[in-house]
């Protein structure tokens, strides 16, 4: 009996340091495990914050394109009710329309300055294939080589951003 006593009482011992192999093993899997947990949610963090941001960007894109609409429209609605203005107007004095139409030009230019918008391309400038639009050319021997002699449409640029090329006649 005695064989047989320490018998079990060695299966007792492996038995007894199984659980004790396990929980180190455990132990040892738990920290890769903990890892692995917070690498993922620290990833889905990361995709969320990164879908928020998305849509708050296009939100805010969107909600300056329309500002700078309707700041563009605000500065050349004075315009138009010159227009509108000059078009009911029954009189047939034609200085007085030419006026009215000079002073809404003027009115428009003004609101293109604020809104930093300037015109350019005038005769005698030279002739810039970046900014101009050469749509005719002629051969004068008194003319400068490169040089516009006559402007068709007047180009327009927000500061260094051509809104508009200029069409001009060109010599040489």
């Amino acid at each position: 009996m005695s064989k047989k006593k320490t018998e079990i009482k060695d299966e007792e011992k492996k038995e007894k340091k199984e659980p004790e192999q396990e929980e180190k093993a455990e132990e040892e899997i738990n920290p890769l495990e903990k890892e692995l947990s917070d690498t993922k949610d620290q990833l889905l963090r990361v995709t969320a914050e990164y879908a928020n941001f998305r849509k708050r960007s296009e939100k805010e894109k969107n909600e300056s394109f329309a500002f700078a609409t309707a700041k563009t429209v605000s500065e050349i609605l004075s315009a138009i009710d010159n227009l509108e203005r000059a078009l009911s107007n029954e009189q047939e004095d034609y200085e007085g329309l030419k006026k009215g139409v000079q002073m809404t030009y003027d009115g428009l230019m003004a609101s293109l300055e604020k809104l930093g918008v300037t015109a350019y391309g005038e005769s005698g400038e030279q002739f810039d294939p970046n900014l101009h639009n050469a749509v005719m050319h002629v051969e004068d021997d008194n003319l400068e080589s490169n040089v516009i002699i006559d402007v068709f449409q007047k180009g327009y640029k927000i500061k260094d951003k051509v809104v508009r090329p200029a069409m001009v006649k060109t010599a040489n």
